[in-house]
């Protein structure tokens, strides 16, 4: 694995990294669901479902429904598995719900992460060239950057469906060393969740996880990321230690 002092450019998560945003996700997920007439969930819920961009949060969504309204009848655990299946479908019907509920509610409660625009700018200043590698479609994506006046900190935005695959695939992050003629191990990974740090391994780049973002309730130590951090601005602090002892 790349060390950090060869570092060049950032790739940032933007979901549980930059910003906590499971309260407006919970918002729309609870509204879709009401308006489909299915069993609600809670923010707590969403916060262990996010990470895997926005089809994968409604079909999580809609096997927990399932799950509770099936909950009550007699059947076989096999039966059981089989009812809180969510047909291809059932999503094409919900997504489009979706996401007009989460149009309505992208940044009513969203919040970015504390010391994360100092961090952000001071690494700009520093001449690292910054990219948001987020599983969040792109046109819900950039409008919250927007909001958060953070979008002329990156050179370059990629949603879940900017390409042909997402996180934890590979792909966007190679995009990234393609498009900005770095090495692998020029490029840095910076994100909350397996699904970052999976993918920084498999394009061979170094990665940072933090620990108070999303990420199914488990230690992201335990997915080898190169470092971790608890608190975002520690990320400047670790990069500069780093080039000056490197």
């Amino acid at each position: 694995m790349a060390d950090l002092t060869k570092v060049k450019a950032i790739a940032f998560d933007l979901d549980g990294t930059l910003i906590d945003s499971v309260p407006d996700l919970a918002a729309a997920t609870q509204a879709t669901l009401a308006e489909l007439g299915l069993a609600r969930c809670s923010e707590a819920q969403v916060r262990n479902w996010v990470g895997n961009g926005a089809r994968m949060l409604m079909k999580r969504a809609l096997q927990n429904a399932n799950s509770l309204a099936n909950a009550s009848t007699e059947s076989t655990l096999t039966e059981s598995v089989s009812a809180n299946e969510v047909t291809e479908a059932e999503l094409d019907e919900a997504m489009p719900v979706f996401m007009v509920h989460y149009q309505q509610h992208l940044q009513k409660h969203s919040l970015l992460y504390d010391g994360v625009v100092e961090t952000l700018t001071a690494l700009k200043a520093s001449g690292y060239p910054l990219a948001i590698v987020t599983n969040k479609p792109y046109h819900f994506t950039l409008p919250l950057l927007k909001a958060f006046e953070i979008e002329t900190l990156f050179g370059l935005v990629l949603g879940g469906d900017s390409l042909a695959k997402m996180k934890p695939d590979p792909m966007p992050l190679n995009h990234i060393l393609n498009e900005w003629q770095l090495e692998p191990e020029q490029l840095l990974m910076v994100g909350d969740s397996k699904n970052d740090i999976f993918a920084a391994k498999a394009a061979g780049v170094s990665s940072i996880g933090l620990t108070y973002g999303y990420n199914y309730g488990e230690d992201i130590g335990l997915s080898g990321p190169t470092a971790v951090c608890e608190q975002f601005n520690q990320i400047l602090a670790l990069l500069s230690s780093v080039k000056t002892n490197g």
